[in-house]
């Protein structure tokens, strides 16, 4: 299995990159893909929520009224759940909303995410290019030449690169990454995976360990 290298211009270089295929070839495990999802937004909820409980109301502790000869409920005090104002039953409290997975399972969902991108015909290869400077107009026009300007794309780079990374930062449908900071959201989430060229390797060799 191999894909063109493209360079900046969007013109291809002549060579070819070989793709693995235990890595791009697989059937997509749809559950797997569904369990990493899940646990990467899991753990971006704040889990802050809290609503009060009747011991944590302050407000008066007196009986409302006596207990018997009214020919009514039978009240307490006024921090009962069924006053306005009062406690609530079985109400949120802060938690930790992650869970774990084994590396076996992510591992098999960003295969199976990879396996079904290569179907789709959404993996291309870039050149290792980087900018002199910062600058979002210059990754507008790389954007052009890929035919990418205005969809939803992933860049993922060989290794840390602060230039291509703030040049893409104000660009809304643009997200760079790491090789290794890669989870199956960001592929899920991506229309289109750009791999620099280097980077193809060492996301391979990350998926094998």
């Amino acid at each position: 299995m191999e894909l063109v290298v493209f360079n900046t211009s969007g013109k291809e270089t002549g060579r070819k990159v070989t793709l693995d295929e235990t890595v791009f070839g697989i059937e997509p495990n749809q559950h797997a893909v569904y369990l990493e999802v899940k646990q990467y937004l899991a753990a971006q909820r704040q889990g802050t929520h809290k609503a009060k409980e009747r011991s944590e109301i302050t407000a008066s502790t007196k009986k409302l009224k006596k207990q018997k000869g009214s020919g009514s409920a039978r009240y307490g005090d006024i921090k009962s759940p069924t006053f306005r104002g009062g406690g609530r039953v079985f109400g949120p409290k802060p938690r930790d909303y992650r869970f774990k997975l084994n590396k076996a399972l992510k591992r098999l969902a960003k295969k199976s995410v990879l396996s079904q991108k290569m179907r789709d015909n959404s993996i291309r290869v870039l050149e290792d290019m980087s900018f002199e400077a910062p600058k979002t107009k210059d990754f507008i026009t790389l954007l052009d030449a890929l035919t990418l300007n205005g969809k939803k794309s992933l860049f993922i780079l060989p290794e840390a690169n602060k230039n291509v990374y703030l040049s893409s930062r104000n660009l809304p449908k643009i997200k760079v990454m790491n090789f290794n900071e890669v989870s199956s959201y960001d592929l899920v989430n991506a229309g289109e995976i750009v791999f620099f060229e280097g980077a193809v390797e060492k996301f391979q060799e990350n998926l094998k360990k």
